[in-house]
């Protein structure tokens, strides 16, 4: 399972050392009435979650993961051995962007400012002490990926808007050195167990959606090229999954998409050998190492469920590991052959679980909260679209329809809605509210070519399927046609404002939360590899593809969106900057259409809970009022009542029963590969 380390870092600014906290420290003040008048929808939200723990290599003993245990979002250290948990990081917007090194002695931590995402990596010993830049020489960028060697050479990705995407290599008391650099976007895969090879996926043949794989020495110099787009002429990507966990051994588990969806297979970078895996199951796969090497762990996802299996290199051997129904968000492999997994579904949040059958992290109960509330399951709802059946992800009250009905549209737009436990859906259905979760043409886990569908009629192939979806729930009686709210964040937030443009007739309301709203200003004012996303999907620049670029624009249908409209965006936000939002809000503003508009100050979306509960609840107020349901007041109430805290001496306690969390939240600290392609908004 690679993860990124920078695919979206943490939000704030460089603190003060937190080395001074030895456990884990006082829950958050939830500056809410006493437990039994809080909702259960904001309970799911204020309940503390941790994330899946990821060990140092070679001293499995230490762990690092994220939990929001204070309010915020902030990595945390874990000595298995003693016990003992403490908080790593302490800013006012989060961190969940880190990493150990192989030796457990360091925690590499990216430290932005007020969610920019542009910042430089720090370090700090794990048993705490004073943060400090921990590749000095190199100017803030966006990360670009990094992986850390056992004699502390550290690889790292760089990309800035004039200087393109480079990669160094920092050694100990020297000063970094860049061995690649190129104007498309790359960054940093793996390094090889012995520290010897780097891989690097790039996208030098101009195709963002569809990475190639390099294989250099420390120096730079070449060792081998695996690509699959034959120079961008073939929509075939690759995708780093990791090195042999054996010293002297060159094979990179590579993802591929030759047979029409991911999957695992092993290439030999010092021979060119590849080797095919045999893995007999439908829908995509994603794979680990076994710490061994003997054998891998496979993600597989199917139909927006996931499930966990045992591949035996030796003989081919696919064994099931136990988990329930429902999405595996993350998993690892132990040195003693167990795996710990991050899993929910939609009816039940999630929890750290591991096949030795205990609960591995459980977060304090908050008094008068406890355990996060439980939401109701999914059903699976397959319509016939334009380009194909289209699966929907249905939630519903009680009671009989039709029903005002949310469609909550993801973001990415390379992502997917599962059936995985989401604290805003259920916010929605505990308020009366049917939520359809659309996975359309675009998304991932459908195959190569669904995933592929999505270009140059950017936006208006997306929608195509959410309306045919939308017809069904209709005509099926789950959705009341009057009351129809639009909504989503980043790209999701992108299709609703344009949706409420194309489809004026539609939809009752929209609710956008940062999203693309001017497509050309956008472009310009983005990062980088988001650029390069956009030429992709569009086919060039804005000035290349003009026509292109206005048909997608929610800022060209501005005058015919009929819908009261709520938006909210991060004035720090380098993915779907301010100025092209403030663009969008101008038009509306000049028509005198219903609008409101939440700006706050942080990156693309926040960290911190009250500023998540707080922004539902704009949400929520706004829909309620322009639906007629209820008459709320546009401002927050003051909600009067006692803090709650927890206990302050009390550290989490791993041995516990089970602790749920909230996949909204980060799933846990980001790991070494830097992934270039599909790339995404979020």
């Amino acid at each position: 399972m690679t993860e990124s380390n920078g695919a979206k870092p943490n939000d704030g600014a460089v603190p003060e050392s937190a080395s001074d906290k030895t456990t884990v420290p006082q829950a958050a003040d939830a500056t809410a009435a006493p437990g039994a008048a809080m909702p259960a929808w904001e309970k799911r939200f204020r309940a503390p979650r941790m994330g899946l723990p990821r060990w140092a290599e070679d001293a499995p003993e230490r762990s690092l993961f994220v939990s929001n245990v204070t309010g915020t979002f902030e990595l945390y250290t874990w000595d298995r051995t003693t016990g003992e948990q403490r908080r790593a990081t302490d800013r006012p917007n989060g961190t969940t962007g880190g990493l150990l090194s192989p030796d457990g002695e360091w925690i590499w931590w990216f430290s932005d400012t007020d969610g920019d995402e542009f910042g430089v990596w720090m370090r700090q010993p794990f048993h705490g002490g004073p943060d400090e830049p921990a590749a000095p020489g190199l100017d803030p960028s966006y990360p670009g990926g990094l992986a850390l060697g056992r004699d502390g050479t550290a690889v790292v990705g760089r990309s800035t808007d004039k200087g393109g995407s480079t990669v160094h290599v920092a050694r100990p008391g020297a000063e970094p050195v860049e061995i690649y650099r190129h104007e498309e976007s790359a960054g940093v895969g793996d390094l090889s167990h012995d520290g010897t090879l780097i891989a690097i996926e790039h996208t030098e043949h101009g195709d963002a959606m569809h990475s190639a794989i390099r294989i250099v020495r420390t120096d730079g110099t070449t060792l081998a090229e695996l690509d699959d787009t034959r120079g961008g002429t073939e929509e075939l990507g690759l995708a780093t999954m990791g090195f042999a966990p054996v010293r002297g051994d060159s094979r990179l588990l590579v993802g591929h998409q030759r047979r029409g969806r991911w999957e695992p297979m092993l290439w030999d970078a010092a021979t060119g050998e590849e080797t095919t895996l045999a893995i007999d199951l439908p829908g995509d796969l994603d794979a680990d190492w076994y710490p061994d090497g003997s054998a891998l762990l496979i993600e597989h996802s199917y139909q927006a469920r996931s499930e966990l299996w045992r591949y035996e290199l030796a003989d081919a051997t696919l064994t099931r590991v136990d988990t329930p129904e429902g999405t595996v968000s993350g998993a690892s492999a132990r040195p003693d052959g167990t795996v710990e997994f991050l899993w929910s579904s939609a009816a039940e949040p999630p929890v750290v679980r591991s096949t030795s059958g205990r609960v591995v992290l459980d977060p304090p109960k908050l008094p008068g909260i406890g355990r996060a509330p439980e939401s109701v399951p999914v059903t699976d709802a397959w319509v016939e679209g334009p380009g194909g059946k289209v699966h929907a992800l249905v939630q519903k009250p009680a009671g009989k329809g039709p029903f005002p009905t949310v469609f909550e549209v993801h973001g990415g737009p390379t992502a997917h809605d599962s059936d995985a436990f989401a604290a805003g859906p259920a916010a929605w259905i505990d308020h009366g509210y049917a939520v359809v979760r659309v996975n359309y043409r675009g998304s991932t886990g459908y195959g190569r070519a669904w995933t592929d569908a999505l270009k140059h009629r950017v936006g208006l192939i997306e929608l195509e399927d959410i309306a045919a979806v939308r017809d069904w729930a209709v005509t099926s009686g789950l959705a009341d046609p009057e009351q129809l709210v639009l909504s989503g964040g980043s790209w999701g937030g992108y299709l609703t404002l344009l949706g409420l443009g194309t489809q004026p007739d539609a939809w009752a309301v929209g609710l956008a939360a940062v999203p693309v709203a001017d497509y050309v200003t956008a472009y310009h004012d983005e990062m980088e590899a988001l650029k390069a996303l956009d030429r992709t999907l569009l086919g060039g620049t804005p000035e290349e593809v003009p026509d292109r670029y206005a048909a997608s624009s929610p800022l060209t249908y501005v005058d015919d969106v009929r819908a009261p409209v709520y938006i909210s965006a991060g004035m720090n936000d380098p993915r779907c900057p301010i100025q092209q939002v403030e663009n969008y809000v101008e038009r509306l503003e000049r028509r005198g259409h219903p609008l409101e508009v939440y700006r706050y100050d942080a990156g693309h979306g926040s960290l911190v809970v009250e500023e998540r509960v707080k922004q539902l609840q704009l949400e929520i107020a706004f829909a309620e009022r322009h639906l007629g349901r209820r008459d709320l007041p546009v401002d927050l109430p003051d909600r009067a009542g006692p803090a709650v805290h927890a206990d302050p001496t009390a550290p989490v306690d791993p041995s516990a029963p089970a602790g749920l969390a909230d996949p909204a939240g980060p799933a846990g600290p980001a790991g070494p590969a830097g992934p270039v392609g599909p790339a995404g908004r979020g």
